[in-house]
């Protein structure tokens, strides 16, 4: 008996928001879509985000996904859904106001990332030292999901694994080459402003964001908002 031929799948080329970045992906397969689904029906995060590591990791080409800030990560994943099943997505949601059911639907080839203008990575200490931040990736948010919610040391480290390097005009330091308790030490002697500064790079920070306007039975126009990657895989 001959073998069954294998199919061979077309290339697109996205641009990553991160960076500009051209790369080329392929659309998901059966195989892809079945590792999606199963995360989707345990409803655990974690497991959400773990299935969607391993679809882009398979169709992403020449790129590793562990380079991939969550939000490039999202996009390229909505990009995937988009091209390899519908661009077109139906969904309900309870009203606020009147507790009806609504029927909406978006289209994922019109949704957009951020892009807030007073968004940047570097942060002024002093006036010899600036620190510089970086994107959380995948394996940040895994961590997360493992870590209770309330917990207010969920804040601290994903702040603590942004740090990327601190930098004079002379020298140039990489948190990475330092120690949990170096690093714990540096943080407790920033201030309150500069703990704000930092902070304002996450509320600024690229996301996938898209509105749907609808009308509810009592006639009033709302507007419904979808953020992240759990709003757009309903």
């Amino acid at each position: 008996m001959m073998a069954l031929p294998k199919i061979d799948l077309p290339l697109f080329e996205l641009t990553l928001p991160s960076t500009g970045k051209k790369v080329k992906y392929r659309p998901f397969t059966v195989k892809e879509e079945k590792v999606l689904l199963v995360a989707q029906e345990a409803d655990d995060p974690k497991q959400e985000i773990l299935a969607a590591k391993q679809v882009v990791n398979n169709c992403l080409i020449d790129q590793d996904v562990e380079d991939l800030p969550m939000f490039d990560l999202e996009y390229v994943l909505l990009l995937l859904r988009s091209k390899s099943v519908d661009n077109n997505v139906q969904f309900s949601i309870q009203d606020p106001e009147t507790e009806e059911r609504v029927d909406l639907e978006i289209d994922l080839e019109k949704v957009m990332m951020s892009d807030n203008k007073e968004h940047s990575k570097e942060v002024n200490i002093n006036e010899d030292y600036k620190l510089f931040l970086k994107y959380p990736n995948i394996d940040n948010f895994i961590n997360i999901a493992d870590m209770d919610p309330t917990d207010p040391l969920v804040n601290y480290y994903i702040m603590v694994s942004c740090l990327d390097y601190i930098a004079s005009e002379d020298e140039v330091h990489h948190f990475e080459e330092y120690t949990k308790e170096e690093i714990d030490s540096f943080m407790d002697n920033m201030t309150g402003q500069i703990i704000k500064d930092i902070q304002q790079f996450f509320f600024t920070m690229p996301k996938l964001r898209h509105e749907v306007k609808y009308t509810n039975k009592n006639g009033t126009e709302r507007t419904f908002v979808l953020e992240g990657m759990r709003s757009f895989f309903v």
